[in-house]
């Protein structure tokens, strides 16, 4: 892998981040109390806000888990080490890697 293809997966890397942020930030609502009011919603819809929420909060959670790895891949790319597998040190097919620009096996690790 040359120096364009790292500045041009980087640049990718640091893309999604951003929109992971944005998504993120679009979330945060979706993610807040769900305040106990009789009057305006019945018990049917704050179980529907309740279940809502829940799932805001896993998306959060999946969220912060690809930012994680996509920073630990910028790191990587840093100490030339990005596209090398980290059990074998055999280099990931660029096909793999533009699937999931943070993997760190390859697909013979990945799958055994």
């Amino acid at each position: 892998m040359n120096e364009a293809d790292l500045k041009q997966i980087n640049e990718k890397i640091r893309a999604r981040m951003d929109e992971l942020e944005r998504q993120a930030q679009a979330g945060k609502d979706a993610q807040s109390v769900v305040e106990l009011d009789q009057q305006s919603i019945g018990r049917l819809s704050r179980m529907d806000a309740l279940q809502n929420q829940a799932m805001a909060k896993a998306h959060q959670v999946n969220r912060d888990l690809e930012f994680r790895r996509l920073l630990a891949a910028l790191k990587r790319i840093e100490s030339q080490e990005y596209g090398f597998c980290e059990d074998c040190g055999e280099p990931i097919p660029n096909g793999r890697l533009e699937l999931d620009l943070a993997a760190t096996r390859c697909v013979s690790c990945a799958s055994g």
